[in-house]
Formats: structure tokens, C-alpha cells, sequence
């Protein structure tokens, strides 16, 4: 089968990637690289080109003429889609829709949407199954919420089959090291604990001690990314195998709170780096946790990662020994 990934020399779209050429797909990487990275795809053939170009796009459904595309190209920065919602929406939602006019034009009607749940907001139930209010309370999660509108729309109209993966905290590394978490800047928590814990950073701030939790700080559903990746490939198979348009939530069904992570890095590195507390953050909920039983139920999915540790040392590894 051959299998289009734009986005796919960032972090998941590059895990994805892996995971399908372990399992011997024929891939095609489309990726600008503005925030992706060469050395990140390790199988393949890249196509450095942008999703929001239509005749690009087109060139390439033409030429590599795939049974199915992978959408990951997206920015992912919460605060900066709130500063500069065009930049988010430009690129996230109208530069989507070329995507899949090219596809519509070309007759290729299998599509798998990198989402997030973000899309939920500050949801009335935890753990938050697919059935909950799409209520996103930042640009970003709009952006991703407008896709997934777009592409209802599009499956009734136009016979497009997709699956929407509703990611909640990707985490952790390639276990060999090859590949891992490269953003910039970085802005998760779990890269940024590890950073300070080299002495990239003089210390890790706490936004907050005060929720109601067990250590009054966030709760976070943390993923280890090769799951995550796995999930992918089971709803590409399902697509292929004629399975009809659907969304799953992408987590362990538990969380880990901000003190867990930083407690358990502290373990993972032996370093006793500085820890700073600080004021809440606005819009942070106090527990995000997803309901995947639908993901397990309908698609198989059996994670083999579940274990902060685990998480936590993957990310470790690469951190040490990064490549890019």
C-alpha cells in the first residue's frame, strides 16, 4: 500500500512514519520543513513541499498516487495560536482544505486527521469520551475543530472516508534513540523537565498547586508516542479495509499529575534540578484525561508503553543523544 505523510519529518508524523516502514508501507513524506526535520525521516522518499500548495499537491497525488493520506502538518502552540489566531487558521484549517481538494480532484478518498483534544475545552466529564461537546477555548483547538467539521461535510458529500485521532499528551522517544521531540521553541512540559534537568534551563516553573488534585497540579493523560503511533496505523488498516468514517480519542484512559512528571524525571536523570512554583495558568484545566475505550474496542488498539517511567527515559535517551 502506499501511504502520502505530510508532516511526516516532525514528532508524530515521524514516529507514524516509522511504524509504517517497519511494517513495510510504500511512503511519501510531503513536509516544508519549517518545523520539521530531515534527518527525522527514516523511511520513505521526502518531498519537501507545502500542503497549502494545490498544484504542488496535485503534482505529487499524480505522481505517487497514494491508497491513503496522513495529515500531519500543523501548528501546535497553544498561546501563540491565542496571540496570532490568522497564523493557526492559514495553516491549519485552509491549508487542510487544499489538501483535500487536490485529493477530492484526484480521486483519493482515504484520509487519516492528525486532531487533538483540544477540541473538547474545559469538558463536563473526565474521562472525556468522543460523545463530549467539541468546545475548543483557544485558536488552536478551533482550528482542529473546523477540520473535523470540514471533513464530516466532505465524507457525506463526496464519499471521502476519514479517521480523526483526538491526541491528548504525546510523549516520550524513539526507544533507539533515532528520533524524538524536537520543537521550537518547546513548550511541553515533559521536554522542558529533561532540558533543565541538562542545565539547558535554570529551572522548571509549576503553574499552579492549588487544583483539586491528589498534589493540587494538573493532571495530563501522557502517551507514549510509539502508541500513538500504532493507533495510526490500526486506523489506517481500517480505513483500507472499508471501515466508515469515525473519531477516537488517543491516550491511556489515566493521568499523571505536573509533581508526578517532575518527581519521576528526577529519578530517571538523578538530578535534583530547581523547581519553581507559580501562579495558575488561565484555561488550564485541572484534569484532562481521555476515554479511549472506543480506540481499544472498535480498532484493537493494545498500548505497550503505559509506564511514566518508561515515557520518561525514552525522552531521556533522545534528549542526550539527539540528533537535530
Amino acid at each position: 500500500m502506499k501511504i502520502l505523510v505530510t508532516g511526516g519529518a516532525g514528532y508524530i508524523g515521524s514516529h507514524v512514519v516509522k511504524a509504517l516502514g517497519e511494517k513495510g508501507y510504500d511512503i511519501l513524506v510531503v513536509d516544508n520543513l519549517v518545523k520539521g526535520h530531515r534527518e527525522a525521516v527514516l523511511f520513505g522518499e521526502l518531498k519537501v513541499a507545502d500542503v497549502g500548495d494545490k498544484d504542488a499537491m496535485l503534482e505529487v497525488l499524480d505522481y505517487f498516487k497514494p491508497d491513503a493520506v496522513m495529515h500531519f502538518a500543523a501548528f501546535i502552540e497553544v498561546v501563540e495560536s491565542v496571540k496570532n489566531p490568522s497564523k493557526y487558521y492559514e495553516n491549519n484549517t485552509v491549508k487542510t482544505l487544499a489538501l483535500l481538494e487536490a485529493m477530492i480532484e484526484k480521486g483519493i478518498d482515504k484520509f487519516i486527521f492528525s486532531s487533538t483534544a483540544a477540541v473538547y475545552g474545559n469538558p463536563n466529564r473526565v474521562p472525556i469520551p468522543e460523545t463530549e461537546s467539541v468546545k475548543p477555548i483557544n485558536p488552536y483547538g478551533q482550528s482542529k475543530a473546523c477540520v473535523e467539521k470540514i471533513l464530516a461535510d466532505y465524507s457525506r458529500a463526496y464519499g471521502l472516508s476519514f479517521v480523526s485521532l483526538r491526541y491528548f499528551n504525546a510523549a516520550g522517544a524513539d526507544p533507539k534513540g533515532r528520533i524524538g521531540e524536537s520543537h521550537n521553541p518547546e513548550t511541553h512540559l515533559i521536554p522542558l523537565v529533561l532540558k533543565t534537568a541538562k542545565g539547558e534551563r535554570e529551572s522548571i516553573k509549576v503553574f499552579g498547586t492549588d487544583y483539586p488534585t491528589p498534589d493540587g497540579t494538573c493532571i495530563r493523560d501522557y502517551i507514549h508516542v510509539d502508541d500513538l503511533a500504532e493507533a495510526h496505523v490500526l486506523a489506517l488498516n481500517y480505513l483500507l479495509d472499508g471501515g466508515e468514517s469515525d473519531v477516537f480519542n488517543c491516550g491511556y484512559g489515566h493521568g499523571y499529575s505536573v509533581k508526578e512528571v517532575i518527581d519521576t524525571a528526577k529519578k530517571v536523570t538523578g538530578v535534583d534540578f530547581t523547581v519553581e512554583e507559580s501562579d495558575r495558568r488561565p484555561g488550564d484545566p485541572a484534569i484532562l484525561v481521555a476515554d479511549s475505550s472506543k480506540l481499544k474496542t472498535k480498532l484493537g488498539w493494545k498500548p505497550s508503553f503505559d509506564d511514566l517511567e518508561y515515557i520518561v527515559r525514552t525522552a531521556w535517551n533522545w534528549e542526550l543523544n539527539r540528533r537535530f
